[in-house]
């Protein structure tokens, strides 16, 4: 059923048919409306799950690992500094491989206080064991939480579904939502084979010494390399089911014969092919690549559409203050490990909310590459800066409308 819906209220309509028997969440900006979504419709009867006004993000957390652990399909969504407030939580839930399936409404993170879009949120957890998917619109979102749970109770891992605050939280967009019998076909009824019970007495979370503790670390390494596997092979099967698919790891777009190739993640990717699909019809040899899974880092995947461009920039919405770019790091240690030498450019940009505009994007991609780029971190330009690129496309389509005038 097609539907025009504002990006939370699609994301609860999503969870909702993934019939989960405990919500527990605590209210912060922008995530607080795919939380109200929720509540309503266990209080309308619409969703048979137990509600619960957390008292804090801390509090949420720790309802769902429980809730999980004794056998119950859990959901929980929050942003910045609540997901920072869940921290210990999220290894916890991790290292006992619980599959809990969450929404990051990504929000930049104090100080300063902003409410506004950036990913230093979930960056920031990156390594806490979650599988994280970052999504580009609110369809992506719908699609990729349903694949979420299906992915998280197969690997016995947790989910992160990261979608930008307020640009699609808040925003209203066509969405197609699936029936629940569809989503049934699809997703299973969760059939956790740890769950805690009484009649079969163990230990959860116990105490684990030095000589079996990095035992445990290497078994989560490996399932989470897994993972790789399982995202596209689901994919692959909602896109059978459904008729659309989520693109699995990454999706490419006008890589056949691009020499240099932008890199990003979330809902700017959409601007990014727009001024790639601008700047080709100039002649100019570009390519996109949005990475959807970013943890598992999708290396493989990267280098086989990597391998034969001129230029890297990745544009990313977050710094590692003190290093730089998380994304760009971590995309040029894998391309040198499979000997691939090309200069990985790392641009941040977007913070707290900052527009990547078209105009923004456009000088990324023609800026002249620095010989020494891939030692640097640049900042994007500031939209006013961009003022002479939109001026320069205005003044170049007035001179064609005069010309055929």
């Amino acid at each position: 059923m097609r539907k025009l819906l504002e990006g939370s209220q699609a994301v609860a309509e999503a969870v909702r048919l993934c019939r989960p028997q405990v919500i527990a969440a605590y209210p912060i900006t922008p995530q607080t409306h795919i939380i109200e979504r929720l509540s309503q419709h266990v209080a309308n009867g619409e969703l048979d799950a137990e509600f619960i006004n957390a008292e804090s993000e801390f509090g949420a957390a720790s309802i769902v690992l429980g809730s999980v652990a004794a056998g119950g399909r859990a959901f929980t969504a929050t942003a910045s500094q609540g997901l920072l407030l869940m921290t210990e939580v999220l290894y916890n839930i991790a290292g006992l491989r619980l599959p809990v399936v969450m929404v990051c409404a990504n929000r930049a993170i104090g100080a300063p206080i902003n409410i506004f879009s950036d990913h230093q949120d979930s960056m920031a957890v990156r390594d806490a064991g979650w599988i994280q998917l970052y999504v580009e619109s609110n369809q992506d979102a719908v699609d990729t939480m349903i694949q979420a749970y299906r992915i998280a109770e197969a690997a016995e891992l947790p989910v992160m579904v990261c979608m930008d605050g307020f640009l699609l939280t808040h925003t209203f967009e066509p969405v197609d939502l699936p029936t629940q019998s569809d989503v049934d076909e699809y997703l299973p009824a969760f059939q956790f084979s740890r769950a805690l019970d009484p009649a079969r007495p163990m230990t959860l979370g116990g105490a684990s010494e030095a000589d079996n503790y990095q035992e445990y670390r290497i078994d989560q390494h490996q399932a989470m390399e897994n993972v790789l596997t399982l995202i596209e092979a689901f994919d692959a099967d909602f896109s059978d089911q459904f008729g659309r698919g989520c693109d699995g790891l990454v999706q490419d777009y006008q890589l056949q014969d691009a020499k240099t190739v932008m890199v990003g993640m979330g809902s700017m990717m959409g601007a990014v092919r727009d001024v790639v699909d601008s700047l080709r019809d100039q002649g100019q040899a570009v390519g996109a690549l949005r990475i959807r899974c970013f943890r598992p880092f999708p290396a493989l995947a990267l280098i086989s559409r990597l391998q034969n461009v001129e230029r890297i920039i990745v544009l990313e919405k977050a710094i590692s203050v003190g290093a730089g770019g998380i994304v760009a790091g971590e995309l040029r240690a894998a391309l040198q490990q499979a000997s691939i030498m090309t200069p990985v450019e790392s641009v941040i940009g977007g913070l707290g909310g900052r527009d990547l505009t078209p105009a923004v994007i456009e000088m990324i991609f023609m800026a002249a590459p620095d010989a020494e780029a891939e030692m640097m971190n640049r900042f994007a330009p500031d939209h006013s800066d961009s003022l002479s690129v939109i001026a320069r496309q205005t003044g170049a389509h007035k001179k064609e409308v005069e010309d055929h005038g």
